[in-house]
């Protein structure tokens, strides 16, 4: 899976919430500036080519749909994320926002209660039922 453009994620979020959609469709979700029609196209066709959207064909009219989940481009962009600006590291991640946004202890313990609670969640087998 290749990294998304600026102007192709645009495009994509537009896809993953309308789920099907005709490039009008799309350009009228976009936000003023509105860019051209052809414009439009053409990163559509891109992101065809790159693998992220099918067509349906009616007669001269494509209508779109995203072939990559949202979920999975988000953890894929995520992880080329953490290992590109902090070496893969979570710790190095959370320590950087941590002082960036000048979180207290507390605001960090309320930040790893939410992470934990979500992978308890996504791993209700924890295996504690053997």
């Amino acid at each position: 899976m290749k990294e998304l453009t600026k102007a192709e994620e645009e495009i994509m979020q537009v896809l993953w919430q309308l789920e099907r959609a005709f490039v009008r469709d799309i350009r009228e979700q976009l936000p003023e500036p509105k860019p051209a029609y052809n414009t439009v196209s053409t990163i559509v066709r891109i992101l065809e080519n790159k693998g992220f959207v099918g067509h349906d064909a009616f007669g001269k009219s494509h209508q779109y749909y995203p072939l990559i989940a949202q979920d999975k481009y988000k953890s894929f962009f995520l992880k080329n994320f953490m290992s590109g600006y902090f070496s893969g590291s979570f710790e190095k991640l959370v320590s950087f926002f941590a002082k960036d946004n000048n979180l207290n202890v507390q605001e960090l313990d309320q930040l790893m209660q939410h992470v934990k609670a979500n992978l308890d969640e996504e791993d209700p087998d924890d295996g504690s039922n053997a």
